[in-house]
């Protein structure tokens, strides 16, 4: 028998569509350090953090270093002075603290992927409680679609990746996914900016806890047409992102200005 329906029709979103002509800004000129120490605590607000665990890296355009967070620092206290640099293999190359050698997750993703420019894993609840099933999030909210053809599972269990092996072997089993969660372990996010990677990962375990809630109902959600969640990724990512950092930004540094402290007291520098 012919098939007869319509195509499915795909909806156009993103800057191609509206484009604002003006934001609100943060209101201040961020340093990289200082960049990314918001990105930390904005992401410990959210809840996306598991007390000591995580990292964030950000392979900045041009750069074979990176910036990440210290060893032994909860996310939710992390100030620009904190911020580390490392070299492609992972070693301390500025910065007053160690950093954990489970930075192999991150330098051999950075190695492999041009798109990679920041990597984000942590182990945040939601997530955490899915990847313990082996189980991927249903996408039932609008918000759900910037994830849209972008989440995988890699079931990589075999203990800490603290080694250039493991951490190669993980970015091989990864390969080009941007959202990956980790068989009973945590979740990995890249992008391109710390803007779109925060505001992925800052929407992510609220997506998980949606999908969860609608499972352990044992009702079907509304389905989304996928044409119409295409446009939806586009415009969230385009024109969301930038947006969302801003503001969360603006926010933290209404309650925790100390996070754009650059000044290095903690302890004696390196």
């Amino acid at each position: 028998m012919t098939d007869i329906r319509e195509p499915e029709t795909v909806r156009r979103g993103g800057l191609g569509v509206w484009a604002p002509k003006i934001t609100p800004p943060i209101g201040v000129d961020l340093s990289d350090e200082q960049k990314l120490a918001c990105a930390f605590r904005v992401l410990a607000r959210e809840g996306f953090s598991e007390n000591i665990a995580g990292h964030i890296t950000w392979q900045r355009p041009g750069s074979d270093t990176m910036l990440v967070n210290p060893w032994g620092l909860w996310w939710r206290e992390i100030s620009a002075a904190d911020i580390c640099e490392v070299d492609a293999d992972g070693i301390v190359v500025a910065g007053q603290w160690d950093v954990t050698p489970a930075i192999h997750i991150h330098t051999e993703l950075h190695r492999r992927r041009a798109d990679a420019r920041v990597v984000i894993h942590n182990h945040p609840y939601y997530v955490t409680l899915l990847t313990a099933l082996g189980v991927l999030p249903d996408l039932v909210h609008q918000t759900g679609s910037m994830f849209l053809d972008d989440i995988h599972f890699v079931q990589e269990y075999t203990g800490e990746v603290d080694t250039s092996d493991l951490g190669a072997d993980l970015a091989d089993q990864i390969g080009d996914a941007s959202v990956v969660f980790l068989g009973s372990h945590g979740i990995i996010i890249t992008g391109a900016t710390v803007e779109e990677a925060v505001y992925r990962a800052a929407s992510l375990d609220r997506a998980c806890r949606l999908s969860y809630d609608v499972m352990a109902l044992g009702r079907e959600p509304l389905a989304m047409a996928r044409g119409q969640m295409v446009g939806m990724k586009a415009s969230l990512l385009e024109r969301g992102a930038p947006v969302y950092f801003a503001g969360a930004v603006r926010q933290l540094l209404r309650d925790e200005p100390d996070v754009l402290n650059e000044e290095k007291n903690h302890a004696q520098p390196r």
